[in-house]
């Protein structure tokens, strides 16, 4: 068996992916809890199942915004926690083969997005409401959770038949897609984590399948990074934050994470949710996860006719302009060994060492500690010779290269990166 270190390396050295949210919560398009947070039943619910017909549906077309975008992986819900599947598994009816849709949508993404050369992923909800074995009244998110005519329906459950239901899949999952890079659970809450989901078992069987894949850390707490369990994972997965200074497990050392981030403010489509950030927030999100050690995985969340929106894809297309001339300073880069700049952040590859400037201030920018280990700047847009003498007025402070750009104004104001060439 692989360990961590080797799984593990490409995903350091590859930084940005996909997330795609995607399921028949498309069609009532108010997000993907929109079950839980509106107490809907299986039977109010059905009526969605029995029109999916992503009629737009084409992944391929899915890889290559992804591909342009400058992204290197995705991963896409093959289940949520609706308990919809969008592949065709042969333990339950409920799935995209038995919609109008009438085909296994997981094999084709994972056919696009393998022919594009990107690494391609599964999150699988661990959680669902659809299974009658699963918990449902009193449980803190099922749809049903204050519904006294569910009450009497806990007694009859074998929640052992739900575990073997979700290992059932995900056997299928990995074994039936051929190479897997990623699993991404989501997610453990309460008592229903670690050893209730079985999740030794569980791992030591998809690491017989899969002996490369990589697995997120939710089948334990979502704030759990004890790395010594057999399922604690290979990454942390902190949501719509960054973490402030990278994550850390309990001996105090750095481990691999990955901020999960959505473009607005839902996961699935939400088609009044409007509220997208922009790309230079998206961008610089990116690089500080980078300059903190971690990935980030950008969600897009498709409709019902299969189409990425269109704010979505514009958001894409403006960041892999700014990756194609700065991805240099995001694959393969880490944290540098310097502390973070007034004017924005460090990244760092080896003896390059990258100052990503989001403020110009005034006058020359100062990079503290490098004075006598510089051996070029260029600004890594265009590779152009940056100036990094030491001007009259800055003689008398300290050790500090001094990077002189001509213009009061940024070359790029999203952000200038300068790449430094140390000895």
């Amino acid at each position: 068996m692989l360990s961590r270190e080797e799984r593990i390396k490409w995903f350091l050295h590859d930084r940005f992916g996909m997330f795609i949210h995607w399921g028949i919560y498309a069609i009532p398009a108010r997000g993907e809890w929109v079950r839980s947070q509106e107490r809907i039943s299986i039977e109010d619910y059905q009526p969605f199942f029995e029109e999916f017909d992503p009629i737009y549906y084409n992944p391929r077309e899915w890889a290559r915004a992804a591909k342009e975008a400058g992204m290197k992986y995705a991963v896409m819900t093959a289940k949520h926690h609706d308990g919809f599947c969008l592949f065709d598994s042969q333990l339950t009816d409920y799935k995209a083969t038995n919609t109008p849709a009438g085909r296994d949508l997981i094999k084709e993404y994972v056919d696009a997005f393998r022919a594009e050369g990107l690494k391609v992923g599964f999150y699988y909800s661990i959680i669902d409401w659809h299974h009658p074995d699963y918990p449902a009244y009193g449980d803190r998110h099922h749809p049903m959770r204050d519904n006294e005519d569910w009450k009497d329906r806990e007694k009859d459950k074998d929640f052992s038949r739900y575990i073997e239901y979700f290992h059932g899949q995900v056997k299928e999952l990995v074994t039936n897609y051929g190479k897997i890079d990623i699993m991404w659970f989501d997610f453990s809450y309460d008592d229903m984590t670690g050893e209730k989901w079985e999740a030794t078992r569980l791992v030591e069987m998809i690491r017989k399948i899969q002996p490369g894949i990589i697995i997120d850390n939710r089948l334990t707490q979502h704030g759990d990074h004890d790395d010594l369990k057999p399922y604690s994972g290979d990454f942390a997965s902190p949501e719509q934050i960054i973490p402030p200074e990278g994550i850390r497990n309990q001996k105090g050392e750095l481990i691999p994470w990955e901020a999960c981030i959505t473009m607005n403010n839902n996961w699935g489509y939400a088609a009044a949710d409007k509220d997208f950030k922009s790309p230079k927030q998206l961008i610089r999100a990116l690089v500080e996860c980078v300059s903190k050690g971690g990935n980030m995985l950008l969600n897009v969340g498709p409709d019902a006719k299969g189409q990425i929106p269109k704010e979505s894809l514009k958001i894409l297309a403006e960041i892999g302009e700014w990756m194609k001339q700065n991805g240099d300073s995001i694959y393969g880069c880490g944290i540098a060994d310097l502390p973070k700049p007034e004017w924005g952040r460090y990244t760092q590859n080896g003896n390059r060492l990258y100052a990503h400037i989001f403020d110009r201030g005034i006058g020359p920018i100062a990079v503290q500690g490098l004075k006598p280990k510089v051996k070029r700047a260029r600004l890594l847009a265009d590779k152009s010779e940056v100036n990094i003498d030491t001007p009259w007025t800055s003689m008398h402070y300290g050790d500090a290269t001094f990077i002189n750009l001509p213009s009061s104004q940024l070359p790029d104001d999203i952000d200038t990166v300068v790449e430094l060439e140390l000895e």
